[in-house]
């Protein structure tokens, strides 16, 4: 009755919704959920990364070194 080709009742028009809805939900949801697309920062390399930017020194990033690693 309401068929005209591949159009019924609008439903094709839902499902470019449906889709933009769902690429809007896949490329913005946030890094820290399960199934993560980054993984986080080591305790050695945030060490590293507070060393090269001067928030500590020589001495206090070579016995913080020599703690993680053992």
């Amino acid at each position: 009755m309401f068929y005209d080709g591949y159009h019924f009742w609008g439903m094709h028009l839902i499902w470019w919704f449906v889709w933009v809805i769902m690429l809007f939900w896949l490329f913005s949801t946030p890094y820290y959920l399960p199934g993560q697309r980054r993984k986080h920062d080591s305790p050695l390399e945030i060490l590293k990364k507070r060393f090269a930017s001067g928030q500590i020194t020589l001495q206090q990033y070579d016995e913080a070194r020599a703690i993680l690693e053992k």
